[in-house]
């Protein structure tokens, strides 16, 4: 089985992209932790915030051998159970799997499903007040105050960063899987076209729309991105391009505001911030077993900052090699599941 980065693949219809829902029409497996009112770096508050969380296997009577699963770019902690299952890698016969929605991904608090906050007035949130907010419903909805490790893909990878600042001593290891701990030139340039393509969209109206609009030119950027030339070429032919284009033009993607939202908080993400913007400064702050994987051909979360932090923390590098770019891990390809079982071999 090959899973399938649904957040950064426009065949939406098929891989199931978040959609903003009710929580009263989530199946049974997806809970929520209420936070109160939850107070952002900038200041301003979530009012009412709540946080989805799917979990799996047993937590133990130390409450020690928890699991933190984050989601990626626009995902869900359902997309990952049903595309990316981390069973392969992590065993729920010893471990207690959480798998938490971060901040806008249309599940937790986020600018579609908020009633008081709903659309363009929905405070701004950082990568920091994701990672906030998940150890906010660890400590005090769940009373889980360590866990034996911290993974994520793509942003969940990014997130899995600023938890080993934000909390150096709560996870004993750290496993971001092509995430980053800050973006580099080449990523802003990209992040910054999609999110002014968005902005210039008519009928995106600064987030102040009634009906979620579609936006073609978006949608082939995220596509655009997500793996290589290579691999488009490889599986598009040059004839079946306007039936693609075709599709894309009627595509009805998850709530833009979301995406918007989550978007700025990837491009204002720097873990070097508070350290004079110093990578090395802040890795010195890391106290948990880090391994690290990135994708050589990414071309959506360029690979060189997590290359550099993997020798700032002296942790075990992987480095996929594939025409799939971003889209390039997965759990069954033996290098990544070799690595990831032997990180996690010893503990509870």
């Amino acid at each position: 089985m090959k899973y399938i980065l649904s957040a950064l693949f426009i065949l939406s219809s098929v891989l199931g992209r978040a959609q903003s829902k009710d929580p009263d029409d989530e199946p049974d497996r997806q809970q929520f932790a209420n936070i109160g009112d939850f107070k952002l770096e900038s200041g301003a508050k979530i009012k009412d915030c709540h946080i989805g969380y799917r979990t799996f296997g047993k937590l133990n009577k130390k409450k020690d051998n928890g699991v933190l699963f984050l989601t990626w770019f626009g995902g869900t902690s359902q997309n990952i159970e049903e595309y990316a299952p981390p069973w392969h890698v992590i065993d729920t016969n010893r471990f207690y799997l959480i798998i938490a929605d971060a901040l806008g991904n249309g599940v937790s608090s986020s600018p579609s499903n908020s009633q008081l906050q709903h659309g363009a007035d929905f405070p701004a949130f950082s990568i920091r007040d994701m990672v906030e907010s998940e150890h906010e419903m660890l400590v005090k909805k769940m009373s889980i105050k360590h866990l034996q490790a911290v993974l994520g893909i793509s942003m969940g990878g990014t997130q899995t960063f600023q938890w080993g600042i934000s909390y150096p001593n709560f996870s004993e290891r750290l496993i971001p899987i092509v995430g980053s701990p800050q973006p580099t030139s080449y990523d802003l340039i990209g992040y910054n076209i999609f999110r002014r393509i968005i902005e210039a969209d008519t009928a995106f109206q600064h987030g102040k729309y009634k009906v979620n609009p579609i936006i073609p030119a978006a949608s082939m950027m995220l596509e655009f991105a997500s793996t290589t030339p290579d691999y488009k070429t490889r599986i598009m032919s040059r004839d079946s391009f306007s039936v693609w284009q075709r599709r894309v033009d009627t595509l009805e993607e998850p709530d833009w505001n979301d995406t918007y939202y989550q978007l700025n908080a990837i491009i204002g993400h720097d873990i070097a911030r508070d350290y004079d913007g110093s990578l090395k400064k802040a890795a010195d702050h890391i106290n948990a077993r880090m391994l690290i994987i990135v994708s050589r051909q990414d071309h959506f979360v360029n690979p060189v900052p997590a290359m550099a932090f993997a020798k700032f923390v002296s942790a075990k590098l992987v480095v996929l090699n594939n025409d799939l770019g971003h889209q390039a891990p997965n759990f069954e390809d033996e290098q990544l599941e070799r690595s990831i079982r032997a990180m996690m071999a010893d503990g509870p």
